[in-house]
């Protein structure tokens, strides 16, 4: 025998279960629409590379014994020459990486690059006790960097490059240094607004120095 719902019970019939599995009324069934945020969300993460350069572990000592808390250091890209840099402190290692992540994202700067795949010019950047020296590279060179410095050059683009530390080898004064190294980089379009010539003159005057500096 059939069990007729109780209407003051609020029990659904038989049909009405139904149709509302079927995308009738009922809540079974999504609203249809443009489309959800996630998969954006999804795409603008995929569109940047992030590269862990250093993890710091420090530890605090206090009555029932030591707290441990880690500190991380984060590089994200998006390979045609934005990057940024971040750091990030908490008790576990992924919380740490993702606060880095999330700054580095808000702190991102455009490095103009020579046919996309190194620097314009040859240029020098400092930071506290680091010093880096940065030089443009031919074709097939690829990258001659450091650990801190490769994962810039590696998440900004950069295909061929070649660069020195000197001074210190704290990771955070490397990165730093290298950043102030390319913030100062022009590119020929910004430098012949500045001067009031065409790109071709000041790329041309470039190409004709290299040559004879070659010849030499």
């Amino acid at each position: 025998m059939a069990r007729t719902p109780n209407p003051d019970r609020g029990g659904d019939s038989t049909e009405q279960r139904r149709g509302r599995g079927r995308g009738g009324d009922g809540e079974g069934r999504a609203p249809r629409g443009r489309g959800s945020e996630a998969p954006r969300a999804e795409r603008e993460e995929s569109e940047f590379v992030d590269k862990l350069v250093h993890i710091n572990r420090v530890a605090k000592v206090v009555k029932g014994g030591r707290r441990f808390a880690f500190a991380a250091l984060v590089v994200v890209g998006d390979g045609k020459g934005r990057v940024g840099y971040g750091s990030g402190k908490a008790r576990e290692v992924p919380e740490a990486i993702r606060k880095a992540t999330e700054q580095a994202k808000r702190n991102m700067i455009k490095v103009p690059l020579r046919e996309g795949r190194t620097l314009h010019h040859d240029v020098n950047g400092h930071f506290g006790a680091g010093r880096v020296v940065l030089r443009a590279a031919p074709p097939g060179t690829g990258i001659i960097a450091g650990g801190p410095m490769r994962a810039v050059f590696e998440t900004v683009g950069v295909a061929d490059v070649v660069a020195k530390c000197l001074g210190t080898s704290n990771p955070h004064n490397m990165i730093k240094a290298t950043f102030a190294a390319l913030e100062s980089l022009n590119s020929p379009r910004s430098i012949a607004a500045k001067r009031g010539k065409k790109v071709g003159d000041i790329i041309g005057r470039r190409d004709g120095a290299a040559a004879a500096a070659a010849v030499a």
